[in-house]
């Protein structure tokens, strides 16, 4: 599955702006006085002004599997870095990953996440360029096994490897996953509860042929193109 598009809200679209096209040097595709779009790697990410959100999302953006290191040099200069007994990086064994994680002005839990098993080593010192894609997003629900039945009738996408079923369930593949959590559940490595924000997704490869969906109850939009 791959993350095209994503669209989350902002209650400081000036803060965020400056933190996705300086501090991150993402390319600005898009600017008027209420939104902005920048685009990482294949993913375009949208930003909505809306006056008093206190919206906080998890995001995670893939980075080329041999970069990590590089990464984490690269990010210490803009960004601190998440902490967890001492360590600022995360392997995975199960996902053959490895991960790093930070904030951005708004609060929001990003991540830079080098999945081992793809292939998209690349040669050099890391630049925005790195940023590959958005490849997770977080969807905090009240009841996660129902939340993963619905999405995936619905939507063809499977789950993924290292799920806990009550409360934290990843939808999809290496290229990309939906992060079902339940609401309230902290956003590893902090203590940040997970909340229902508005997200809109736009996603590629999966099963079913093209729709709109949305989860009840929830302010998550997920779109099918033809």
């Amino acid at each position: 599955m791959h993350i095209t598009a994503l669209r989350i809200e902002t209650g400081d679209l000036a803060a965020q702006r400056a933190f996705y096209t300086g501090v991150l040097g993402l390319p600005l595709r898009h600017d008027a006085p209420n939104t902005f779009t920048v685009a990482a790697g294949d993913t375009l990410l949208t930003f909505d002004g809306v006056a008093g959100s206190t919206a906080t999302y998890h995001v995670a953006f893939t980075i080329p599997e041999n970069k990590l290191a590089a990464a984490k040099v690269w990010l210490r200069d803009r960004a601190t870095l998440h902490t967890l007994d001492g360590a600022d990086e995360f392997p995975s064994q199960s996902w053959n990953a490895t991960m790093l994680y930070f904030r951005d002005p708004a609060g929001t839990i990003l991540e830079f996440i080098a999945r081992h098993a793809l292939p998209n080593a690349a040669p050099g010192t890391f630049t925005p360029h790195d940023l590959l894609c958005v490849s997770e997003i977080g969807l905090p629900v009240d009841d996660v096994p129902a939340a993963i039945a619905t999405l995936t009738a619905a939507l063809g996408i499977l789950p993924y490897r290292g799920g806990e079923a009550d409360t934290f369930a990843p939808l999809g593949d290496e290229d990309g996953l939906f992060i079902v959590v339940r609401r309230g559940r902290h956003w590893f490595p902090t203590d940040t509860p997970s909340v229902a924000a508005p997200i809109a997704l736009t996603v590629r490869g999966v099963a079913h042929a093209s729709r709109s969906f949305s989860l009840p109850g929830l302010p998550y939009t997920i779109t099918i193109p033809a």
